[in-house]
């Protein structure tokens, strides 16, 4: 089976750009644990509509679970579609060790048929255990390889990742271009580029650093770590647009589009945040709930995120004026997030 390609010349580089960027990461993380990752390709449609390529390992003395996908999809053999093509790198690192923390990097290029396209240009810092000196450099970071744009993209992650229910976000850096394109796609990519350079180059010294001569973690710290990990479940299955919208649109890439998730999660502290929900989203939680085995400590693995896709699913598709409640970081964009 082989991915055909798209005929977009701005796809192509786009595509160019994300498979670079998942290079780059790979190999950092790669050398930095001591392991390879594991490789495994998806295709829509048998290849026909392209498909994607996701590297990734778990259960590691350094990591536990580390997803970098990247993908491409097109359809320019079928003039009823709105959407001509979708790139995308999609990557979340969660480290083994409670007082590393984890990062979200998302890319993505998405064109209509019409001509006209927009960028996603995603990159959060997501702690356990917050360290204000990581946070400030990851910070520092993005704005050095964004500094014209950096405000705005701080205050629509801010409102992204923010999570009513609990009153709190998600994590501690919040970097977010949503729907954005200055008409220029050659600044874009130039900007695009820069910003995922920067988050994995920033995030790679951070881990780094967060492993060196660090002692055994404690039971708090554990204890901590898998009350962010549930959080980090709650705030992707029940408000993340992207991750609805893939699911939505196609079961081709079930597991890939759910590898955001942690490894274990603790199923009584994710049950106690229902009576929080506004309706119809606590139906959404007893689906979640009644996916996830035994009560206590869940191992999220590859059947277990099946059973959380299939959840999510039948949620909107009963409850479609639900997905008025997903995040939002300044618009909604023209065409569904379809591309992981």
């Amino acid at each position: 089976m082989k991915r055909i390609p798209t005929c977009s010349a701005n796809a192509a580089a786009a595509l160019a750009l994300v498979e670079s960027l998942q290079h780059r990461f790979v190999q950092a993380l790669e050398k930095t644990g001591g392991q390879s990752f594991i490789s495994s390709e998806w295709f829509r449609d048998d290849g026909r509509h392209g498909g994607g390529l996701r590297h990734g390992i778990s259960d590691t003395d350094l990591l536990g679970r580390a997803s970098v996908n990247v993908s491409q999809v097109h359809y320019d053999d079928d003039p009823a579609r709105q959407l001509g093509s979708a790139s995308a790198i999609s990557t979340i690192v969660h480290p083994a060790h409670p007082r590393a923390p984890s990062v979200h990097i998302h890319i993505s290029w998405t064109e209509l048929k019409s001509g006209t396209g927009y960028w996603r240009i995603m990159a959060d810092l997501n702690p356990s255990l917050p360290n204000p000196e990581h946070t400030q450099r990851f910070i520092e970071g993005l704005r050095v390889a964004a500094p014209d744009e950096f405000d705005e993209a701080a205050a629509q992650g801010d409102r992204y990742f923010f999570i009513p229910a609990l009153g709190r976000h998600r994590g501690v850096a919040h970097f977010y271009l949503e729907n954005f394109n200055t008409g220029n796609f050659a600044k874009d990519l130039a900007l695009a580029r820069r910003v995922g350079e920067a988050a994995i180059d920033t995030y790679v010294q951070i881990l780094e650093e967060s492993i060196r001569d660090v002692a055994l973690p404690t039971d708090a710290e554990q204890a901590a770590q898998l009350a962010y990990h549930t959080l980090y479940l709650f705030q992707v299955l029940t408000l993340d647009r992207g991750t609805t919208s893939g699911l939505l649109v196609h079961d081709q890439n079930d597991v890939g589009i759910l590898g955001s998730l942690p490894a274990r999660i603790d199923k009584n502290l994710l049950a106690s945040w229902r009576s929080r929900m506004t309706p119809p989203q606590d139906k959404l939680i007893d689906r979640i709930l009644a996916a996830l085995p035994n009560l206590g400590t869940c191992t999220i693995d590859d059947q277990i995120k099946q059973k959380l896709a299939d959840a999510v699913r039948m949620h909107y598709q009963a409850h479609p004026e639900a997905l008025d409640l997903q995040a939002s970081g300044n618009s909604t964009p023209p065409t569904f997030d379809n591309h992981r």
